[in-house]
Parts: structure tokens; C-alpha cells; sequence
């Protein structure tokens, strides 16, 4: 089992505050890594971190598996519900680098457990079987201290190393403390490690977030995880690959936002969010323009309607942020903006459907005439004129 630690103060323990459960990279622990996180999320979520075996005083294992360790974080964040009286809910995850990848394959195996997941500064596959093997191979034959001096340098950007020389030493402490056959253990799951061809089985809201001068793992690579259903990627700017200890603001407001923040339609499985997606569309834009588009569905053009039914009408239209009259002014001023005409014409039908009266599409344009430009709003007028005459 893995070892695990409450790593907010314990001040708070309303049963209303969501479950964060938070995983170290390599020859790291959560305490260290994630601690000013977890202060900063004091209030909005409890936050409990859990160690690889064999780090800082957590019972060593020669033979490990990246399904049985997320098995191990599903059954850890599971028994912490069940203390808070919540058992059976599932809870939000955050993880770097290899607890990162556990969180993939968390999200992969056991969907039901997690309401989101955040991965920071780790992808689908982390550098090379072969590379991996060699380490655990040298980490075998003279420990983790020979690592210290390479990591230091690959960890950390040189600016919060000279900034922040006790959470580099920190840290560096904890990877040299750490036991040799456990280490080479898990460069072994990383070596083993490649989830890239399921990515597109996620149903699970991740938000992946790399950082700017990460030479471990590349930030390219961190993004591709952008491409799975429901995900978002960025990066942070000026932050290498310790990115929850070099720069807890921006995580903890990443997390706030899209990992213990996100809405409940985010929340849905795929066929849920169509399903809504589709609703909201025949609502908006007619039930017979909608039957139109999907009659002349085909080969090329299937994906493509799945896509912005899904993502479009179920991820954004069916948020509670703003009204739906609200959505039709933002729409109307980015179709004129890009000059997007064809559209344009369909959604002026939509602000009707949706609410808006004559005068307050009127004004909508004349507003676009001063920020997108008269020309812009002049094709507008005319393209309202044609809709208005079509119409009556």
C-alpha cells in the first residue's frame, strides 16, 4: 500500500469541501512537493497526498505496476471519503510527472473514482523503456545519490533555484533519501508506461499542464494529452519540472478552476454531454435546421458534427454562466468580428429563438460597429435585412 499523509493544516473539515487527492514525481514526496499548494487551497478543498514505496520512511517494494499503484490511490482516496462520511463519492486527483501518469491511469481504469484529474508536467509516455531501464539498472547498483547533482539541474528553472534554495534542497533530500530497490522499481512502471493509444477511451475531465522550460518532460508532449475528449492543456510560463513547488499560485488556480471548480456538465460522460448537446442545438437553432444538418451527414463530415454537438452545444451552451440570450449577443459579435456571414444568418434566427427583440440585436450590431468595424457591421445589417425579409 502507499503511504499517506493530510497535507492541509486540518483546520477544516466541512463534509462541503471536495476531496483532493495529490501524487509526487520520482524520488519526490507529496509533503514537500505539494505542501504550499495545499496551503493555498486551504478553505476549498481537503487535501490528502500519498508517497511512492520506498520514499521517506514508506515501506519499500521491489516489484511495482502503474495499474496497481492507481488501484492503490483509488482504494487510498476511497477510504479517506469514507472517514470524511462520504463514502462511495468519488474525488478529484492531481499528480506530477509519474503521479501525473498515475493519474491517466487512474482515470483510464477506475473513471467512476474520480470527478477530474489534473497531470502536471508528465504525458502518455515519459521518455524510453530502454532510458528508463538503464537507470533503474544504475539506481540498482549505486543508489539515488549520483542522481542529486543531474537533478538539480533538470528540476528546477534557474531562477527558483537561486530563489528558493531550501524546497530545492527539500526536495533533493528526499530523493536521495530514497530507497534504491523502490526507486528502480518505478523507473520500471515508467519504462512500461504508454497509455498514448487510450487516451481517446478518457470520460473523465483532465486538465494537463506542462511547464515552459521542462527539459524531462517535454512540454510538447505534456500538451498532446490535449488531444483526448474533454481535456485542456496548458503550460506555465518560466517553471521547469518541480512545477507544483516552483510555482504553487498558478497550480492551485489551475486546480481551483478546472479540477475542484468543474461544472457539472463537464462532469458528464460523452454520451450524456451529447446527448445535452443535442437538445440545446435544436432548441437554439430549430428543429428543422438541426434535422437538415444531420440528414446530410457522411464519411467526411460525421466526426465533425459529433464534435461541435458534443463540445460546442454540450460543453458550452449548456453552461449556467450566462443566459442563452447572453450567449447569442456574445456569438452574434464573434461572427461579425470574423466575418463569418453563413453563420451569422443562422444565429441571428437562434437570438430571436433565444429572446432578443429587434432592438437589442439592433444594438448588438451598432456595439460591433465601434469594436469589430463598419464594415463589418454594415455586412451585418444587410445579412439581419435578408433574415428579417426571409422570415416575415
Amino acid at each position: 500500500m502507499l503511504d499517506t499523509a493530510r497535507l492541509d493544516d486540518g483546520s477544516t473539515s466541512s463534509q462541503d469541501l471536495p476531496l483532493l487527492v495529490v501524487g509526487p514525481s520520482l524520488g519526490t514526496t507529496s509533503r514537500v512537493l505539494w505542501g504550499e499548494v495545499a496551503r493555498r487551497l486551504s478553505g476549498v478543498a481537503v487535501v490528502a497526498g500519498w508517497d511512492l514505496p520506498g520514499h521517506r520512511g514508506a515501506a519499500p517494494a521491489t516489484e511495482l505496476t502503474a495499474a496497481g499503484l492507481a488501484a492503490d490511490v483509488a482504494a487510498f482516496g476511497a477510504a479517506v471519503q469514507e472517514e470524511r462520511g462520504r463514502a462511495g463519492e468519488p474525488f478529484a486527483y492531481a499528480g506530477d510527472s509519474l503521479g501525473g501518469a498515475l493519474g491517466l491511469q487512474l482515470a483510464l481504469d477506475s473513471p467512476g473514482a474520480v470527478t477530474a484529474v489534473g497531470v502536471f508536467c508528465s504525458a502518455a509516455r515519459i521518455g524510453t523503456p530502454a532510458g528508463w531501464r538503464e537507470r533503474a539498472a544504475a539506481v540498482r547498483g549505486g543508489g539515488t545519490a549520483p542522481l542529486v547533482q543531474a537533478s538539480a539541474a533538470r528540476w528546477f528553472s534557474p531562477r527558483f533555484a537561486a530563489e528558493h534554495p531550501g524546497v530545492v534542497r527539500a526536495l533533493l533530500d528526499d530523493l536521495a533519501a530514497t530507497d534504491a530497490g523502490s526507486y528502480a522499481a518505478a523507473c520500471e512502471v515508467l519504462a512500461e508506461f504508454d497509455v498514448t493509444d487510450r487516451l481517446a477511451q478518457l470520460r473523465v475531465p483532465v486538465l494537463a499542464v506542462a511547464g515552459e522550460l521542462d527539459v524531462v518532460v517535454p512540454v510538447a508532449d505534456t500538451l498532446g494529452i490535449g488531444r483526448a475528449p474533454g481535456a485542456l492543456a496548458t503550460v506555465v510560463a518560466g517553471s521547469a519540472h518541480q512545477l507544483p513547488a516552483e510555482d504553487p499560485g498558478a497550480v492551485a488556480d489551475l486546480l481551483r478552476h478546472h479540477v475542484l471548480g468543474a461544472p457539472a456538465a463537464q462532469r458528464r460522460t460523452l454520451g450524456e454531454q451529447y446527448a445535452a448537446g443535442m437538445r440545446v442545438r435544436r432548441e437554439v437553432l430549430g428543429a428543422a435546421h438541426v434535422d437538415r444538418a444531420t440528414a446530410g451527414v457522411d464519411d467526411v463530415t460525421r466526426d465533425f458534427q459529433e464534435m461541435i454537438t458534443r463540445y460546442a452545444w454540450g460543453g458550452i451552451w449548456t453552461r449556467e454562466g450566462l443566459s442563452r440570450r447572453e450567449r447569442s449577443m456574445v456569438t452574434l459579435t464573434a461572427l461579425i468580428a470574423r466575418g463569418h456571414h453563413e453563420e451569422l444568418a443562422m444565429h441571428l434566427r437562434a437570438a430571436v429563438r433565444n429572446g432578443l427583440t429587434q432592438q437589442e440585436i439592433v444594438e448588438v450590431l451598432l456595439q460591433s460597429a465601434i469594436y469589430c468595424g463598419v464594415p463589418d457591421a454594415n455586412t451585418a445589417f444587410r445579412v439581419y435585412r435578408e433574415v428579417l425579409a426571409e422570415d416575415s
